[in-house]
């Protein structure tokens, strides 16, 4: 009887317990199932069957077991098992072979592709690494257990580089190891944009969309590659490059195996590096390649430097001028620069020294492991062909010889960093030449004396035939208008479905603005003039004059006009996300602004006004810069739009005044207001507004603090006072985020809108602060932060002409809350 009970017990026992799901080896003869997993020997990863986000197509990938949806590596990527949970079956043949089989047909989905010549006990193992690794067992003898390594998941990277994996080239089998981004965050399939190394001259990284390269990351130098200003060690990652017979690629270690830390391309092609924070028991972002200006790969040609710091942001080296001055002068640099004259070749050549460089294009560069600086400028000066040297390695007094032909390609100036260029100059365009023959400056003098009288009689006639050119361009604007491409109103009815309510997107100060589509499937953007509205044609052609002539990624881009009878219609490509507002102070919209993306379109915006106050060729303010007028693209890449309240500035205005103030409640500095002063520190102003707006999700214009009655500035202020700033950040944003970026991003928006107009950063400084290349100095007091600034008689100021944005027009919103 007491035998029958422990029997029941047992029985009992074993209905109860729980299967076990997991294992750390795979053999022959073994399934792994979908809902098993195989999980590395200290339990950091594991490896099985997922879905990815909302999919429901299943894969077979490796993740974080702290972190299970961080998937770092994918098998069948790019084939799904059908949507069936359970289908899925992962195997190992006799002969050491992966296979990932449908069950529900027995197809084979994905292998590793690979086979041992004969059978010695292979097995799958997942490592400490984060490595699948299918290795044969040879038995043992008096050494131990002898392993070889058969196939590894670290040859074949996703969008991920972990610790120890290599990112490049097999010499011996040809294969290329590199970062390839997913599709979407619900699809795993191999997306854009990749990052490889190149084995050309001497081997580099690049980022590429396709085949065209966005982004170079550059060579080694013995510290960092070049196209990083930092050459201080990591203390949590060491980084190396390695290139012999064997094999050439680039490798992160972790100096502490008890960190996690990873590098991913996300679908949009920004790189981000993580580390796992165990205090909050979540990823933190400790940088985000999101690139300047400058780092666009040849923005400025040949033979040219970028410097995000000069205005224009392009110039030509020593001894080179534009190939192109007429686009060059409106800052198309595509063309580059070109050699004013000919090297000699016959030893009377120099080299200038260019300090704090990102190195040039080494596709087309020869090097030599053990050449000094001075070997190195010798070898250069007996080839006609070579333009420029550098040391290869800049570790302690440097070492190696690396030597460009014929052309210098995505050069960037570092404000710190960088290393340094010696580039092919004739010996009269070196400084030391320059300054002798100073005995001749008497007749340099009257020369001098005598082209600056011409150029002035000439200047006198110039500025005669402009006045009257103004003259006439005012009888015949409407004529102007015409000059870009114009439209049929017929054509915008049809393709608006004749302005229906339904293809209405908003309306703003302008009047309404329609989607339409066009036969051959262009989609638009219309925007009507209303009759309601405070604009008028006078406005409809500034913005047609002004963004007609303006071209940058981070501008909405104008296709034409349409004026017939009493229509006027501005017709724009079409922003499928709409604008920012709808985003970021929608509690469900906002929800689908993570970090990165708010990250990035804060630079973009900033980008966007670098362009219009310093790289184009009319130095423009924008006047009503606002969260509405930020329209989104289809990857919600920002364009600032709407033209129509912007004015143009001489190079050498600061500013101007105006009885006229215009622009939207909220975003108006404190000068301008009261005293009708704009600058392009007006529009800093406005910027800064938008970043804390962006950072917190709440509107400035109607944000209270219930405790202070502080609107969004004063409080974001009084946060920072108190080292409580990351208060501000939006409750949606849980997840991973760098909480340096948002601190920096939020003291920037602080500098913005600091009181006084001269206390605020040139949109350039806050490029690079941003993106950390600029010491942030400590704010002052933001505007409207105390009543003391305003005139104390309204009367007068009530009397002048105020005009709002119609559609955020105002009687009582001359002061801050």
């Amino acid at each position: 009887m007491e035998s029958f009970r422990v029997l029941y017990l047992y029985t009992l026992l074993i209905c109860f317990i729980k299967p076990l799901t997991s294992r750390d080896i795979i053999t022959p003869g073994n399934l792994l199932r979908d809902g098993e997993t195989l999980v590395s020997s200290r339990g950091f990863f594991e490896l099985g069957f997922f879905s990815p986000g909302s999919s429901n197509a299943r894969y077979l990938g490796a993740w974080y077991k702290k972190s299970p949806s961080t998937i770092f590596w994918v098998a069948n990527r790019d084939k799904p098992l059908n949507n069936d949970r359970g289908n899925g079956v992962l195997q190992l043949n006799d002969r050491g072979v992966l296979l990932l089989l449908d069950a529900s047909n027995n197809n084979t989905v994905w292998s590793s592709n690979n086979s041992s010549i004969k059978e010695y006990n292979p097995f799958v193992q997942l490592l400490d690494s984060g490595n699948l690794v299918v290795k044969i067992g040879y038995g043992s003898d008096n050494s131990g257990n002898l392993e070889q390594l058969l196939w590894q998941s670290f040859d074949y990277p996703c969008d991920t580089l972990m610790p120890g994996m290599k990112l490049g080239w097999d010499q011996e089998t040809g294969s290329n190891r590199f970062l390839s981004s997913w599709k979407s965050s619900d699809d795993p399939g191999r997306g854009d944009y990749a990052m490889k190394v190149d084995r050309r001259g001497y081997p580099q990284i690049f980022e590429l969309k396709g085949s065209e390269v966005m982004v170079r990351a550059g060579s080694w130098n013995g510290f960092s590659l070049t196209g990083f200003a930092n050459h201080i060690p990591d203390p949590v990652i060491n980084a190396e490059f390695v290139m012999n017979e064997k094999e050439v690629y680039f490798k992160l270690d972790l100096i502490n195996n008890s960190v996690f830390f990873r590098y991913v391309i996300n679908p949009s092609g920004i790189g981000q590096s993580f580390d796992w924070v165990i205090q909050r028991s979540g990823w933190r972002v400790v940088h985000t390649g999101t690139p300047d200006t400058c780092a666009n790969y040849a923005l400025c040609g040949t033979n040219s430097i970028c410097n995000i710091s000069n205005n224009p942001v392009c110039e030509c080296l020593r001894g080179y001028a534009p190939k192109n001055l007429k686009d060059w002068n409106v800052s198309d640099w595509n063309g580059g620069c070109t050699r004013r004259v000919s090297l000699n070749c016959d030893g009377g050549d120099g080299f200038k020294q260019y300090t704090g460089i990102k190195l040039p294009d080494t596709s087309s560069s020869w090097y030599n492991m053990t050449m000094d600086l001075e070997e190195c400028k010798k070898t250069c000066l007996q080839n006609c062909s070579c333009v420029a040297y550098s040391n290869l390695d800049i570790r302690g007094e440097g070492s190696g010889c690396l030597i460009w032909f014929d052309q210098l390609l995505d050069m960037k100036q570092f404000p710190t960093g960088g290393q340094d260029l010696y580039v092919r100059v004739l010996a009269s365009d070196l400084d030391h030449f320059r300054d002798e023959g100073r005995g001749s400056m008497g007749k340099k003098k009257l020369y001098g004396i005598a082209v600056g009288c011409a150029l002035f009689v000439m200047s006198i006639m110039i500025l005669g035939s402009t006045l009257i050119a103004k003259k006439r361009k005012l009888r015949n604007s409407r004529k102007e208008v015409m000059n870009i491409p114009t439209f049929g109103l017929s054509i915008i009815i049809k393709a608006t479905d004749n302005f229906s309510i339904v293809n209405k997107l908003g309306e703003g100060g302008f009047g309404p603005v329609y989607k339409g589509t066009l036969e051959d499937g262009q989609e638009l953007a219309v925007k009507r003039l209303s009759t309601k509205s405070g604009q008028g044609f006078e406005e409809l052609r500034n913005e047609v004059e002004l963004i007609a002539k303006l071209q940058h990624r981070n501008l909405v881009k104008l296709i034409g006009c349409c004026i017939e009878g009493e229509e006027k219609l501005l017709i724009y490509e079409y922003m499928p996300n709409k604008s920012l507002d709808h985003f970021i102070f929608d509690e469900t919209h906002s929800k689908l602004l993570d970090w990165l993306k708010r990250w990035h379109i804060v630079h973009g915006i900033a980008r966007g006004l670098v362009y219009l106050h310093i790289d184009s060729r009319l130095r423009i303010i924008h006047r009503d810069l606002k969260t509405s007028n930020i329209l989104l693209d289809a990857f919600m890449n920002p364009k600032i739009s709407d033209f129509g309240l912007a004015r143009t500035f001489w190079d050498d205005q600061i500013e101007a005044n105006t009885n006229k103030v215009v622009g939207t409640y909220g975003y108006m500095p404190p000068e301008y207001v009261t005293r009708g002063q704009f600058s392009m520190k007006s529009d800093v102003f406005s910027f800064g507004v938008i970043v804390l707006e962006i950072v917190s999700g709440k509107k400035n214009r109607i944000f209270s603090d219930p405790e202070y009655y502080l609107n969004l500035l004063g409080h974001a202020w009084r946060l920072w006072m108190q080292g409580r700033a990351m208060e501000l950040l939006d409750e949606c944003l849980k997840e991973s985020y760098a909480e340096s970026e948002v601190m920096r991003c939020i003291q920037v928006g602080l500098l913005c809108v600091q009181q006084r107009a001269e206390d605020r950063p040139d949109m350039s400084a806050i490029v690079s602060m941003l993106i950390g290349e600029k010491l942030l100095p400590q704010p002052k007091a933001p505007g409207f932060y105390t009543s003391s600034d305003f005139p104390r008689d309204l009367t007068s100021l009530h009397q002048r002409s105020i005009q709002f944005s119609q559609n955020e027009i105002s009687e009582t919103t001359l002061l801050g809350r």
